[in-house]
């Protein structure tokens, strides 16, 4: 990988990458600090990471350094609220729905959390999603598809004692 290459690696992914993180962890401080680490790790091992499967690295890396800060960080639930982020989201006219669907996110655990906000928030492909969780395609599937029974259960029941 050329420095050209990093570069533009740098301009093409570290949105995603620090959007990705900060929704699973709710903390932009940290979640800045783990995309600058990632990045870190991209330019060390740039002779041994091709340019094709860099944005696949970066998404591996990050997602694994955000597991180790969870884990260290005992005294913070990966449930954490979203309200920092919530100018990184979309606005939305039905403000409620919006309240509702963010504290059953935050209900979900940390892997169906991640599958959730990769596949439905940053539009990763299952294959792109299995290399970074380190899942097969199969594997992420039917675990997406279990968060999102028990996402759609969550948002008919905090609708309903919303109501």
């Amino acid at each position: 990988m050329t420095v050209q290459d990093f570069n533009h690696c740098v301009d093409s992914y570290s949105d995603g990458v620090y959007r990705f993180i900060v929704k699973n962890i709710g903390h932009e401080a940290d979640a800045q600090d783990i995309v600058q680490t990632a990045f870190e790790k991209l330019w060390v091992n740039r002779d041994k990471v091709e340019t094709e499967k860099a944005k696949s690295y970066l998404f591996t890396v990050a997602y694994h350094q955000m597991i180790d800060h969870i884990r260290k960080d005992k005294k913070k639930s990966t449930t954490d609220n979203f309200e920092e982020v919530k100018g990184h989201i979309q606005t939305s006219s039905n403000s409620e729905l919006k309240q509702i669907l963010l504290r059953a996110i935050n209900e979900l655990n940390p892997t169906q959390k991640s599958l959730v906000l990769l596949k439905d928030y940053e539009g990763y492909s299952y294959q792109e999603i299995g290399e970074i969780m380190h899942l097969s395609e199969s594997q992420v599937k039917v675990y997406l598809h279990r968060a999102r029974l028990i996402l759609k259960g969550k948002l008919i029941h905090l609708e309903k004692m919303s109501a």
